[in-house]
């Protein structure tokens, strides 16, 4: 950076820490500040307690939704900014905005900045990280004025321009970001057979989850068969799941008294395209979802524990890593070396990294579920839902985080971290990571399976 050296190299180069860890910090410190900001008295209409505090900024930074307090009464208008602003914070990163910031002074981005960007986008190389991050700012801002507008549409008729055209803003960046925050009690329940809001809210979570490196792909690329594997990968596997979950909903909800059972054909057709598209990362929810079959909660923590796209606004453990483990699998079924997959071949590599992530990641996950059916006087599947959610940084909820004990609200604090930062982000930042040995040892078979 020549004579100029950023914060970030001089903070790694006295402090010695990792991009992992420096990752870390920074967004600790994001959360310790939102709250401060919204423990000040005219951020609430009422007192909140320092812990309550926590769990919304980790929740609105993590771009999870989960609250202890309800958002619209609990909150001033001050308030509610300030959990828009984490949000978009921590939905399009917090380093992103650093290097925004860096290139509006007209500072160059080092060596140092890259591999933090690196780490925090998720990317296999420091090639284009500048570039992505152009355009993210480009897409995120371009795609929430449009649905803004188009929510105002419906919502300025009703609520007048003021409240109209702060709600429309206020849930295009919680939905874009795949937050889940919304500004009713009763989240989008009062919207169910509303197409408007189902298609304009969803599509912003599904565009938000589906990853920044896909959208940037699909500008440049016209034809499917030019879009990077990962692109193509995204884009089928995205519809498919949606697709299979939304007739899975539909079939196992038709007749529930509590859930679509109530609802006409029409409110049951968007309720069941609703609820199966936004387990894995978005967090809003049409039905009250405490009165899910048992079958259906648990396909929705299997769908909230894939999560959304690499790269992208939601969590999981990320909807290609769960492909190819699939595929992992598969490949050995039939008794093949090698995953091949659209004329590809994906590395070994991938595979090792894609396992360590689901173990590393279920390790925690029945950690904090064992620890809260402990805890917590509550139904094993409200208790499995809720930390799913909280790694999925989904949202949603069985009814169970309102009556979560102050153990149970800093559990599902550390797991919302972790599903926003990832594992592997995670477990780096307090581990040495050792260079490759250069000795090699026998190999020697052992007996598995």
């Amino acid at each position: 950076m020549g004579k100029e050296k950023g914060f970030i190299a001089i903070t790694s180069k006295y402090l010695k820490i990792s991009p992992p860890q420096l990752l870390v910090l920074i967004f600790a410190f994001f959360i310790v500040l939102g709250t401060c900001l919204i423990k000040l008295p005219f951020a609430t209409e009422k007192s909140i307690s320092w812990v309550d505090a926590l769990f919304t900024t980790t929740s609105a930074m993590t771009v999870t939704g989960l609250t202890v307090v309800d958002t619209a009464s609990t909150y001033t208008l001050f308030g509610e900014i300030v959990i828009m602003c984490l949000i978009q914070v921590g939905g399009l990163g917090i380093m992103s905005f650093a290097v925004l910031i860096y290139l509006m002074l007209g500072r160059k981005i080092g060596f140092k900045e890259r591999l933090v960007m690196q780490q925090a986008l998720n990317q296999t190389s420091l090639g284009g990280i500048i570039s992505l991050v152009r355009n993210l700012f480009l897409f995120s801002f371009a795609i929430e004025a449009c649905a803004m507008l188009l929510l105002s549409l419906r919502w300025v008729p009703e609520y007048g321009w003021a409240k109209g055209l702060y709600y429309s803003l206020f849930h295009s960046v919680s939905a874009f970001n795949n937050a889940g925050f919304g500004l009713w009690e009763d989240n989008l329940i009062g919207f169910v057979g509303d197409p408007v809001i189902n298609l304009v809210i969803s599509l912003l979570f599904i565009t938000g989850g589906i990853g920044f490196t896909v959208l940037i792909d699909l500008k440049k690329t016209k034809r499917f068969r030019e879009l990077s594997l990962h692109s193509k990968l995204m884009i089928v596997s995205t519809f498919v799941i949606n697709l299979v979950s939304m007739i899975i909903i539909f079939l196992l909800e038709y007749n529930n008294p509590n859930t679509l059972g109530p609802l006409s054909g029409w409110e049951k057709f968007w309720a069941s395209y609703f609820q199966a598209v936004s387990p894995r990362t978005a967090g809003f929810n049409t039905i009250d979802l405490s009165g899910l079959e048992d079958p259906t909660a648990f396909y929705m923590i299997f769908l909230m524990f894939i999560g959304a796209g690499s790269a992208s606004t939601g969590g999981g453990i990320k909807l290609t890593t769960f492909i190819i483990i699939i595929l992992a699998v598969i490949t050995f079924i039939r008794g093949r070396n090698h995953i091949v997959i659209f004329r590809k071949t994906i590395s070994d590599s991938y595979i090792v990294k894609a396992l360590a992530i689901t173990i590393i990641s279920l390790l925690f996950i029945i950690i904090a579920i064992f620890t809260l059916s402990i805890t917590e006087n509550q139904p094993f599947i409200k208790i499995a839902f809720e930390v799913m959610s909280a790694f999925g940084t989904v949202g949603l909820t069985m009814g169970l985080t309102g009556d979560l004990t102050e153990i149970g609200k800093g559990i599902i604090i550390f797991i919302m971290f972790l599903g926003k930062l990832g594992p592997l982000t995670l477990v780096f930042s307090f581990a040495r990571r050792q260079q490759e040995q250069k000795i090699r040892y026998p190999r020697e078979d052992i007996l598995t399976g």
